[in-house]
């Protein structure tokens, strides 16, 4: 595993801002890591770069622990903070120089990653003349100057235009072909463009961790139909993988189908054959989205 995370607690004074959270990360894989604000992801990364320490619990990165072994942590990891500090009256070639004499790696490689990261034309240009995209790929280029085989990303894609977007998000798609990539965001779009992976944090605890597919579509599906009178939900429970009938409000009715096949047709026949007229007849839609707030509303 790239990224083990066993039992880890995190106390500011009496506040806990991590409980007991356990998770792992392979190599390659994407994985989105989200949570509310508050919720303790922040916290976490910093943990998981060895910038502050856990107050319980064993973290190991590349199978470095990152209490007893932060240096080789340090050497593993390409971390690219929120914020994305830079020195913004440097050229983007020189802050790469200047940031490379700490791993002591050659110009070739900074060439390198100048060219992965597509800063080429914008090499020569200080970075306070860049757009905040530009800026990104700055701070993207920096924390992979050392080849680390894991990639830590805080709101990497925060304030960035759509065109942006879409050049970051491929950008890191590439990059998760052959490394670990531990990414935050508020952008439900982008971790299902991006991610194989979800791990979801409310108030410092894990409360969902699944492959992306999973998450999206799940084992179960929920139609809402209207016919033009009322129905007895027994009646409706003789449909095939019916799990639940609910009358919400007068003759709508809402049928959870344990299958994700789409059963709108089967609710269609079911109507035709015992002569009911259909008014409205929708897929309640189970988006990232609204697992995400019914995940985190509590």
């Amino acid at each position: 595993m790239s990224i083990e995370v066993t039992g880890v607690s995190k106390f500011y004074g009496t506040q806990k801002a991590l409980n007991k959270v356990s998770f792992h990360v392979s190599k390659p894989e994407i994985v989105g890591f989200l949570g509310p604000n508050g919720a303790g992801k922040s916290t976490m990364m910093k943990i998981l770069t060895t910038y502050i320490a856990a107050s319980e619990g064993v973290i190991k990165v590349n199978t470095f622990d990152v209490n007893e072994d932060p240096i080789n942590v340090q050497k593993s990891v390409g971390y690219l903070p929120e914020n994305n500090p830079l020195y913004l009256e440097m050229y983007v070639k020189e802050y790469l120089s200047f940031n490379a004499q700490i791993f002591k790696i050659g110009k070739q490689r900074i060439d390198e990653v100048i060219e992965l990261t597509g800063l080429t034309p914008e090499a020569h240009k200080k970075i306070g003349q860049l757009s905040k995209g530009y800026r990104q790929r700055v701070g993207l280029a920096n924390a992979l100057l050392h080849d680390p085989d894991v990639l830590i990303l805080d709101e990497p894609t925060t304030g960035l235009d759509p065109n942006q977007l879409v050049d970051i998000r491929n950008l890191i798609k590439t990059i998760g072909q052959t490394k670990t990539v531990f990414l935050s965001t508020h952008i439900m779009q982008e971790v299902e463009a991006m991610c194989d992976r979800v791990i979801v944090i409310n108030k410092g605890e894990i409360v969902a961790d699944k492959k992306l597919e999973e998450l999206r579509d799940g084992k179960e599906q929920t139609v809402i139909v209207e016919f033009d009178y009322r129905v007895e939900d027994a009646f409706l429970k003789d449909l095939p993988k019916v799990s639940t009938v609910v009358n919400t409000h007068g003759f709508v009715y809402e049928i959870t189908f344990k299958t994700s096949e789409d059963m709108r047709p089967k609710v269609f026949d079911f109507a035709y054959d015992n002569q009911l007229k259909i008014l409205q007849l929708n897929q309640k839609n189970a988006s990232l989205e609204s697992l995400f707030r019914e995940l985190t509303s509590n």
